[in-house]
C-alpha cells in the first residue's frame, strides 16, 4: 500500500477538503473528460447529494463547483481571480475552461442540490454533465469527494481501485503490525522507511522541496491566523480568537506568571489560527483534511517553539511519520467526517501529531504506534455536526484540543517502552465500525448534534 506524503498534505483552498477542494478536483476531471471527447458540448449541469448538498451551501461546495468548471484548481487558487470569475459567471451564465469553447452554466438553474438518498457510493456525491445545443446530456460522471481532497468516479469506487498503482515500493506496509515487523527487521525507522518508499516513486530533491513547502504553507497559514482579526463569514458571528489569545499569551511570557498548563493556550491558539483562516476560504493544507488542519502545524509548532533541543531540519522526519500513520487510517478505515464523523477528522489528525512529535523526541517505532493509538483511541465516537453548516463550531476549538491530546499521547508513549493492552489496528478498526454505525445525522449533515441544539441557528 502506497499513499505519498503529498497526497496526504495538500496544499487548498477552506473551508473543506471534501466539500470544497474534493468538488474543485471532481470539476476538473470532467472538463478532462469533455477535453478527451469527441462530441461538441454547449452547456454544463452539476448536482450535490447527500452531505454535499446537506452542508454544501455552508462549506462553499456551490462555489467550488462553480470554480471548478471554470477552470480554478485547489492548489493555485486565486481568491481575487476567483471572485471576478464567480461575478462573470453569474452575469453571463457562461464559463471559458481551457481548451474547450464557453458553455452555457447558469448556477441559479444548473447547479441543484438533491436532498433525497445519498447516491449508493459514499455520503459526498456529485453528478456533472454536458449538454449539447439542444439541452440534452451527452457526457455525464459520478464522483464522489471521499476525504481529504481525493476524489474517485462511480466505476473506480466500485472496482475498489486505491492509490497503489506504480513502481513497486521498499516498504509495502498496509498495517500497523506489518510496519513495525518492517521496521524490525531492516532496523530503520518509520520515517526512514516512508521516505525509501517516497523516493521509489519519485526522487529525493522533490521529496526535500515538497515537504519544505507544505510546512511553509502550514507555517505562514499560522502566522496570518495570528495577525488577523475580524468576523469569519457565514453568519454565525463568530469572531476569530486566535490573535487576541496568541496577544496575552505573549503579554504574559514578558511579566514570568505563566503556570504551567498555559502551554495548552499556546497549542490551542495555533491550531485555532489555522482554522479560522480555513473558515475565512484562506489557503491550508489537508493534515488529513481541512477541517483537521490545525492539529499536526499546531503540533510541529509547539514542538519548534517550546521544546528544547527541536529543530526544524527534522520536520520532514515529523511530515513522514505523520503521513505514514495516516495512510494507514484512510486505507483501513476513513478520514472523511460525512463517512465516519470526525474521529476520521480531527481523531486521525490527531494520532498523525502524536506520531509525528513522538518520532522526532526520539521514540522507537513500537512507541510512535503506541502514540497514534492512544491519541485516536480517545477520539472514538466523535461526531461530525457542525453548526450551519459552517466549519466553524465545534471545528476551530476541536483543533485545539485535538492538538494537546496528540501531545500527550506522544508524552505518554514516550513514558513507557512501546509495548501497549491496544493495537494501533484494533483502533483503526473500531473507528471503521464506529463510523459506520453512527446514524447519518452525525456525520456532517448538520442534522443533529450541535447542529440543532444551538439556539438561532
Amino acid at each position: 500500500m502506497f499513499l505519498s506524503v503529498f497526497d496526504m498534505f495538500k496544499v487548498g483552498v477552506g473551508p473543506s477538503s471534501s466539500h470544497t477542494m474534493g468538488p474543485m478536483v471532481a470539476a476538473a476531471r470532467f472538463l478532462d473528460l469533455m477535453r478527451a471527447s469527441p462530441f461538441d458540448f454547449h452547456g454544463l449541469k452539476a448536482s450535490l447529494h447527500g452531505s454535499l448538498a446537506f452542508t454544501g451551501v455552508g462549506h462553499a461546495t456551490d462555489r467550488a463547483t462553480i470554480l471548478g468548471l471554470a477552470g480554478f484548481l485547489p492548489d493555485t487558487y486565486d481568491a481575487e481571480k476567483a471572485e471576478e470569475a464567480l461575478a462573470q459567471i453569474k452575469a453571463t451564465h457562461m464559463v471559458h475552461p481551457e481548451g474547450l469553447h464557453a458553455l452555457h452554466f447558469n448556477p441559479s438553474e444548473d447547479l441543484k442540490f438533491d436532498f433525497g438518498p445519498n447516491l449508493p457510493g459514499h455520503a459526498n456525491g456529485m453528478i456533472l454533465m454536458a449538454t449539447d445545443a439542444q439541452g440534452d446530456v451527452t457526457l455525464q460522471e459520478t464522483y464522489y469527494s471521499i476525504g481529504g481532497g481525493f476524489v474517485m468516479t462511480e466505476a473506480e469506487l466500485a472496482e475498489g481501485k486505491d492509490t497503489d498503482e506504480g513502481d513497486p515500493v521498499p516498504y509495502p506496509f498496509k498495517s500497523a503490525v506489518e510496519m513495525l515487523e518492517m521496521a524490525q527487521a531492516s532496523g530503520k525507522t518509520i520515517a526512514e522507511m516512508k521516505k525509501a518508499n517516497e523516493i521509489a516513486r519519485g526522487c529525493p530533491d522533490s521529496l526535500a522541496k515538497g515537504s519544505a513547502r507544505i510546512w511553509q504553507v502550514m507555517n505562514d497559514c499560522i502566522e496570518r491566523g495570528l495577525t488577523t482579526e475580524g468576523t469569519l463569514p457565514g453568519g454565525l458571528g463568530v469572531k476569530r480568537r486566535a490573535k487576541a489569545i496568541h496577544d496575552a499569551l505573549q503579554a504574559e511570557r514578558g511579566m514570568n506568571i505563566n503556570a504551567p498548563h498555559t502551554i495548552n493556550d499556546w497549542m490551542s491558539a495555533y491550531a485555532m489560527a489555522v482554522n479560522e483562516e480555513n473558515a475565512a476560504g484562506g489557503q491550508v493544507v489537508t493534515a488529513p483534511t481541512n477541517g483537521a488542519a490545525g492539529v499536526l502545524p499546531a503540533v510541529i509548532r509547539y514542538w519548534i517553539d517550546h521544546v528544547p533541543g527541536a529543530t526544524s531540519s527534522r520536520i520532514d522526519e515529523f511530515l513522514l511519520t505523520a503521513a505514514a500513520i495516516g495512510g494507514l487510517v484512510k486505507f483501513n478505515a476513513s478520514i472523511s467526517g460525512a463517512e465516519a464523523g470526525c474521529q476520521a477528522e480531527v481523531g486521525s489528525a490527531s494520532a498523525m501529531a502524536a506520531a509525528g512529535l513522538c518520532a522526532v523526541m526520539g521514540g522507537t517505532p513500537e512507541q510512535v504506534e503506541n502514540a497514534a493509538e492512544i491519541a485516536l483511541e480517545h477520539h472514538l465516537g466523535m461526531t461530525c455536526d457542525p453548526v450551519k453548516g459552517l466549519v466553524q463550531v465545534p471545528c476551530i476549538e476541536r483543533n485545539g484540543l485535538g492538538a494537546i491530546k496528540a501531545v500527550s499521547a506522544a508524552s505518554l508513549a514516550l513514558r513507557g517502552d512501546g509495548t501497549h493492552f491496544v493495537p494501533l489496528d484494533a483502533v483503526i478498526e473500531t473507528m471503521r465500525q464506529t463510523g459506520h454505525d453512527m446514524h447519518e445525522k452525525y456525520k456532517e449533515t448538520s442534522l443533529g448534534g450541535l447542529a440543532v441544539n444551538v439556539p438561532n441557528c
